[in-house]
């Protein structure tokens, strides 16, 4: 009985290592924006309660803005929970690829099968059965998404985790992989730490990185919050408006603004319909604000914006601190170049309507105020891309790259697409072993006394 109930999906087996190749280079899975289990540590009592941030699931969303809300720090350049005795971590279980893998791995959301938060899943499914075996060839990097990617502690982890891949193998030189937001990390280490990336790196596959930015899901996230899903999967996550607040405090958003040095096709731009009067008369404008002229912008929508925590309100304006860092970290991106000896691929994705453009208000319903902007809804103008990230900005990553291939998948989908599988398989030099005893892959169930975080 018990052998029959492994095999539902919620119950799952451990993925088979039975037939692991040993004679492989390893692979490290980086992942990027919310891709990372993270879970709130008590300091004073040494104790990592895991709390969920991304799925609201009871009270999840009224435990996110407890646990997970926090402001950016301008002497340590850290954002730092709100509440003082409590620190964000990353669960690092099964070589990191548990943080990264269904980004809340309780028995209730696998057996729902809410396929928005498996994240790596598949693809680390794909690569044990190509004969990846966990600890020795396949390692994974999850790390707190809401810091700064060129922050100390962020390349310190992602440098011991290249370490732990090069020693456990041999001294072969690893595969990188990154999703996202995790292609700037690891373009920040390349940049910072060019001989480890030399010494440690082989191959390095980015997948819908934003190498120029993403526009217009980075402006409204800044000015309206964000919304992971659509539909009735929505009711599991965590408010557009809770994220909202917590986004104006990431370093890591600011860092992914469009890069006003790129040559763009056209300048990505925000648009407001303004009421305005005048003598007594009243009119209606459209204004544009370019990437240098959203500042103001958002300087002005964000004057206002507080959060309520404890019966205290806190200011939450636009973070002028936040966006020197950022524009710093982005100077660290363009210096970037790659080692010789180290093949570059890039995977990014086409045939979705991305946002670019953003506009508030409209002709009939203009804004008057624009701190109303917050609580309005956008109206996109969109490019080509992955829902996400345009195809301008991901095709553009400035390295001499082995190969180039755009995919017709949505930026999340593309970890779970069976033509990214073919062309990494080809570039690893693996293939996937077929086998009638092959295993439904699981993650390791929570302990019931704990909740996790998924982002």
């Amino acid at each position: 009985m018990k052998g029959s109930l492994l095999n539902w999906p919620c119950f799952g087996n451990n993925r088979s290592s039975d037939d692991a190749d040993v004679d492989l280079d390893p692979v490290l899975l980086v992942t990027g924006m919310g891709g990372s289990i993270i879970n709130s540590k008590c300091k004073a009592l040494g104790i990592s309660f895991e709390t969920r941030v991304w799925v609201r699931i009871f009270l999840a969303d009224l435990e996110f803005r407890k646990k997970a809300l926090s402001v950016y720090n301008p002497k340590t350049g850290y954002t730092e929970a709100i509440e003082k005795d409590t620190e964000v971590v990353v669960p690092d279980d099964d070589y990191g690829l548990y943080a990264i893998d269904i980004l809340d791995p309780s028995s209730v959301v696998k057996c729902l099968h809410v396929t928005e938060i498996y994240h790596f899943h598949d693809m680390i499914d794909m690569l044990v059965k190509c004969g990846y075996k966990k600890g020795a060839t396949l390692f994974g990097y999850g790390y707190d998404f809401r810091q700064s990617i060129r922050i100390d502690k962020l390349m310190d982890g992602l440098k011991t985790k290249l370490e732990s891949a090069y020693k456990a193998s041999g001294g072969r030189q690893v595969s990188i992989i990154t999703h996202s937001m995790g292609g700037l990390l690891v373009q920040c280490f390349l940049s910072l730490h060019s001989d480890l990336f030399a010494k440690y790196v082989k191959k390095w596959i980015a997948i819908a990185c934003p190498f120029q930015g993403a526009p217009g899901s980075i402006n409204d996230s800044l000015l309206t919050g964000l919304q992971f899903v659509e539909g009735f999967e929505s009711f599991f996550f965590v408010s557009r408006w809770s994220m909202h607040q917590l986004l104006i405090e990431c370093p890591s958003i600011y860092e992914m603004l469009a890069n006003p040095e790129f040559n763009w096709k056209k300048q990505p731009q925000i648009h407001v319909w303004r009421k305005k009067s005048k003598g007594g008369e009243t009119s209606v404008e459209l204004e544009n604000y370019d990437s240098t002229e959203c500042i103001t912008l958002f300087e002005e929508a964000l004057r206002n914006n507080e959060l309520e925590y404890d019966g205290n309100k806190i200011a939450l304006p636009f973070n002028f601190a936040i966006l020197k860092w950022a524009a710093g970290t982005r100077q660290v991106l363009n210096k970037a170049k790659l080692p010789d000896g180290v093949s570059f691929y890039n995977i990014y994705g086409t045939s979705f309507d991305t946002p670019y453009d953003v506009c508030y208000g409209s002709e009939k319903s203009p804004i008057e105020d624009l701190s109303e902007i917050c609580h309005s809804t956008p109206q996109y103008s969109n490019v080509d891309g992955d829902g996400t990230v345009p195809t301008e900005s991901a095709m553009a990553d400035g390295f001499e790259a082995a190969e180039r291939v755009a995919i017709a998948a949505a930026h999340r989908q593309l970890l779970k697409d069976n033509s990214v599988f073919k062309y990494i398989q080809k570039w690893l030099g693996v293939e996937q072993k077929v086998s009638k005893h092959s295993k439904t892959s699981r993650v390791a169930d929570i302990p019931s006394s704990s909740m996790h975080v998924n982002v």
